[in-house]
């Protein structure tokens, strides 16, 4: 098998060959066939989420087929269509699984950062945090529902009934929440960067009411705002934008620091609340939904060995939509 690696925090990824892996009980090995990238795996290779062991493979948003079954598994076959997304194991025992919370388990592993991800042509996985895929859908286009959109449709449920949406950082999230988000009725309002007028425009052609940039007031007060970008000083931005009452949901998994801001922006009842990781019901929700919303996924496609580069170019802010590597 072939492999981009991290081997040391910050570094450039490289491609090696490796022995192809083996599953062991209750694993399976899926030949690669597209493995978006997203904003955590800039998080992995910055060095910017905790207790990175190194060499490891990053990528969480992976499409491909079952080409070797471990033992023990009953759930998936040979040439079966599979997903595997960020959360690849949870321990069941502690107190956050046994009471329905496996997102906040506390001895989980994460695909593509404490386990060797997708930026590969094969990835072992834990059986039971692989998703049926089915042969309907585009391998590359399924690819950013894996993340993108699974915490996306996670950090909408948190937003609650809301019918005034503001979404902030109009990227792979950003442009899957709101197709699921206008066919369910609601008006959507789009934050961007400044300037970044391309972004602007899906927002609009995805059925948003309401384009700008970040630092911008919406024509609305908003009932609750989603913040995907990974900036701190979007928190203030978003309280002001809501209602009284509204609420504020951070999606990401890394944020810079929140800036200091009055109290009066969380008074009357304003709430600021986070999302951490997904449950596997998350998973089999979103995946019945998407397709029953129509959503469909803006993505660019590059060469496995070409991720470095990709990489370089969601920290510039320069990807539309969603990229995806291709083994």
């Amino acid at each position: 098998m072939r492999a981009m690696v991290l081997a040391a925090p910050r570094a450039r990824l490289r491609m090696e060959e490796r022995p192809d892996p083996i599953p062991g009980e209750g694993q399976i090995r899926v030949r690669v066939s597209a493995c978006g990238v997203c904003r955590t795996d800039l998080h992995v290779v910055d060095a910017e989420l905790p207790d990175i062991r190194y060499p490891i493979v990053p990528g969480h948003e992976i499409v491909g087929r079952i080409d070797l079954v471990g033992p023990d598994v009953a759930t998936h076959a040979l040439g079966d269509r599979v997903g595997i997304p960020w959360l690849g194991f949870t321990c069941g025992n502690c107190r956050f699984c046994r009471e329905g919370m496996e997102n906040l388990c506390d001895r989980p592993l994460f695909t593509g950062y404490t386990r060797d991800g997708g930026y590969a042509t094969h990835v072992v996985a834990d059986a039971r945090y692989a998703f049926p895929l089915g042969e309907a859908g585009d391998d590359v286009a399924l690819a950013p529902l894996l993340c993108a959109g699974l915490i996306g449709w996670r950090s909408l449920v948190l937003a609650g009934q809301a019918e005034r949406l503001g979404i902030y950082g109009f990227g792979a999230a950003g442009h899957i929440v709101a197709q699921v988000a206008v066919w369910q009725g609601r008006s959507v309002h789009a934050f961007t960067r400044r300037g970044d007028l391309a972004a602007q425009d899906l927002a609009r052609r995805l059925g948003a009411v309401w384009a700008g940039a970040s630092d911008e007031m919406p024509d609305t007060p908003l009932d609750a705002a989603i913040i995907y970008a990974p900036a701190g000083e979007l928190v203030p931005a978003a309280l002001r934008a809501v209602r009284k009452g509204g609420r504020v949901v951070c999606a990401g998994i890394h944020m810079s620091d929140i800036p200091s801001f009055p109290y009066d922006l969380l008074w009357q009842e304003r709430q600021l609340i986070s999302v951490a990781n997904l449950t596997r019901q998350d998973g089999l929700d979103f995946l019945r939904i998407a397709p029953q919303a129509g959503v469909r996924t803006e993505t660019t496609a590059f060469p496995l060995d070409q991720a470095n580069e990709v990489l370089d170019m969601l920290r510039n802010g320069q990807i539309l939509g969603a990229a995806v590597l291709r083994p």
